[in-house]
């Protein structure tokens, strides 16, 4: 860690003032659910999608003057919050929280290691702005039984290089509520950070790579036995925006070192180049030489501007490689959300849903598996469940803001989660309700907050609390928001499909059965979408498609769904997404086609087909019926082709 600093720190004795702006301070991360709902309100209305957290007060501050035509009073509550981060000296946040608690103990989703049996809770925050190029940040999150300086960070750099030492939180996610591979669930690591906030080039380049130190762990294996140490946790983000309100992100994370296990600079540069080959055991390499722990993931979010203004949300990860490409995700998962910042007045709905197979969270080599202080550094739901299982799971969750014309924001909020039947622990649909609300009354905030549910082990909890806050805005004109005017972008537009898919499938099962082909079929198709154009004759959106094939129901999302349209009436499309194969345990692949369109049959009426390939789709065999594992495999591996003859209508 030390030599990482150092090395960061070189990096930046360059002319600061001829880089571009200064340092900028970050907003609250899974502290202030208010605040933090009408942020990302803001960011949709400018067209900014989020695929990283914490957000940067600059990123909002450039997205305001998109905003503000859209909600004049939001955007006016937002820039007096801003204020806050304009002084030389400030305090951005501070709340208490005192709490009745009742059953089992569980981790409250997303707060930092909250346990439900927590009676308290306390956060704040405040800076010191030394120069533009150089920020003291020192907050802190505590709790029954833990304190962390949580915010706490100096920063140095500038717009393109900001350079973050201490407790900064990590969220490499376009969802609101879970992030495959780093959230808020557990306590904040600390860590050596650099990244950009203003978009670089063109084509809007985001990076972000960090190297942080993980919680002691006395179950690190090497050399046959156990070994204790802090393993260290490195990360690297990419994203790129090249067009407005679309954008598209890749990221990889690595455990390792710790104990006795190596954690050369040179290790961590060879497993980032090809992890198949020096990250997972094989006749030629054991688990002392194997380097860590790995996973990766891809994002992906689409604003759509139309008369009712929602953001589409993909998330494609894997804990592993597959089939020996360091190019194919294993043991992966898929999450989606849709979000509406106005479903109707006064009332925004967020529905998000995941899915992972076997795997995650869990290391033959990191006994305690990928956690920080007992909690699972990703989606919420690797803490449900018992320890050590890598049992796949789903998730769904359905959010609900409400902002009433007597004041303040009511938020109601559903979780629930089912772990796959085939793990040797019993386990039982999780639920997870919390109602909260939260009005201003002078220079503070007062609310109320109440979670009730019941565990994946048939256990229920409960915690009802009261806080107190630093009001948030300076409300002059009454609630949260104005109605958003009925702008809209005349370009965007929804569209559904149906038709007929013909298809076949070369299904590999193992090693010791020769590969087969399906039959050819033909089944029914159905898809929905939306698209917006980007330039005079491309238009990029997103689309969700469902087939039946071989008897299973295919699921397709195109996460890039492109087209071109010629001056005459034909279009070419191309998309690149996932699948997801229903069969006794899903099977997940990437998925990738293109077609041929002819716009306007009939005024809003189109007609194209497709050609669709779903390479590698896999699962692991896990349940009675499955081929045994054979050597080093453990799964099967399907490729689906098929073509589609569609007519769409179009709204």
């Amino acid at each position: 860690m030390r030599k990482t600093v150092i090395g960061a720190v070189a990096l930046l004795w360059l002319p600061l003032s001829a880089l571009g702006r200064g340092v900028s301070p970050y907003l609250p991360l899974s502290i202030d659910p208010e605040l933090e709902n009408q942020i990302e309100r803001l960011l949709m209305l400018a067209d900014k999608p989020v695929l990283t957290r914490p957000i940067t007060a600059a990123t909002v501050l450039d997205a305001l003057p998109d905003a503000c035509p859209r909600n004049p009073e939001l955007c006016n509550e937002v820039r007096q919050y801003l204020h806050r981060y304009m002084r030389t000296v400030g305090m951005t946040n501070a709340q208490l929280e005192v709490a009745a608690t009742g059953g089992a103990e569980t981790a409250i989703p997303n707060r930092h290691g909250l346990s439900s049996d927590s009676a308290w809770e306390a956060t704040a925050r405040a800076y010191y702005q030394m120069s533009d190029h150089v920020l003291f940040s020192l907050g802190a999150v505590a709790h029954d039984g833990k304190t962390v300086p949580t915010g706490s960070m100096l920063s140095v750099g500038y717009s393109r290089a900001q350079l973050d030492i201490g407790y900064r939180d990590h969220w490499w996610s376009p969802m609101s509520d879970s992030s495959m591979l780093l959230s808020t669930e557990a306590t904040t690591m600390p860590s050596v950070t650099i990244s950009s906030y203003v978009p670089l080039t063109r084509f809007g380049f985001h990076y972000e790579a960090f190297v942080a130190s993980m919680s002691r762990s006395d179950r690190i294996q090497f050399g046959g036995e156990d070994t204790s140490g802090r393993p260290r946790l490195a990360g690297f983000h990419l994203s790129m925006e090249p067009a407005t309100g679309w954008s598209l992100g890749v990221n990889r994370l690595m455990q390792y070192g710790g104990g006795e296990r190596p954690g050369a600079f040179s290790d961590l540069i060879h497993a980032f180049l090809s992890p198949s080959r020096y990250d997972n055991t094989n006749a030629n390499l054991t688990s002392d030489q194997q380097f860590g722990n790995q996973l990766a993931s891809i994002t992906s979010e689409f604003i759509f501007p139309g008369r009712v203004p929602f953001a589409v949300y993909y998330e494609y990860g894997g804990e592993d490689t597959s089939h020996g490409r360091n190019y194919l995700l294993g043991n992966s998962s898929l999450s989606a959300g849709i979000r509406f910042p106005q479903l109707v007045p006064r009332i925004d709905l967020t529905y998000e849903v995941s899915e992972w197979q076997n795997g995650w969270y869990a290391n033959s080599v990191y006994r305690d598996g990928l956690t920080n202080d007992r909690r699972v550094i990703g989606h919420w739901g690797g803490d449900q469940r018992a320890s050590g299982d890598a049992v796949g799971a789903m998730s769904q969750m359905l959010g609900i803001h409400w902002r009433p014309r007597f004041g303040g924001t009511f938020e109601a909020r559903y979780r629930t989660l089912r772990n796959e039947s085939y793990s040797v622990t019993q386990y039982e649909r999780a639920h997870d309700a919390t109602l909260r609300y939260s009005h201003p009354l002078g220079p503070i905030d007062l609310g109320a907050e109440v979670v009730a549910g019941r565990d994946v082990f048939g256990e229920s909890y409960s915690r009802t609390a009261a806080f107190v806050r630093l009001s948030q805005f300076s409300r002059t004109t009454g609630p949260y928001g104005s109605d958003l005017p009925r702008t809209h972008d005349s370009t965007a537009e929804l569209f559904v499909d149906f038709g007929a898919n013909f298809n076949e499938v070369r299904i590999d099962l193992s090693d010791s059965i020769p590969v087969r082909n399906s039959k050819f079929e033909t089944a029914p198709h159905l898809a929905v979408g939306a698209r917006r154009a980007v330039s005079d004759h491309s238009d990029l959106g997103a689309r969700v498609e469902l087939d039946d094939v071989n008897g299973h129901t295919l699921l397709g999302v195109r996460a890039i769904d492109y087209r071109y349209r010629f001056a005459n009436p034909l279009a070419i499309t191309t998309f690149v997404g996932a699948a997801r194969y229903d069969l006794a345990t899903p099977a997940y692949g990437i998925y990738l086609g293109m077609g041929l369109q002819w716009r306007n049959v009939r005024p809003g009426w189109d007609i194209g087909i497709d050609t669709r390939y779903a390479t590698k789709v896999a699962r692991d065999n896990l349940v009675a019926g499955d081929e045994p594992t054979v050597g080093d495999r453990s799964d099967s591996f399907y490729d689906i082709y098929s073509a589609t003859l569609s007519l769409t209508r179009r709204f």
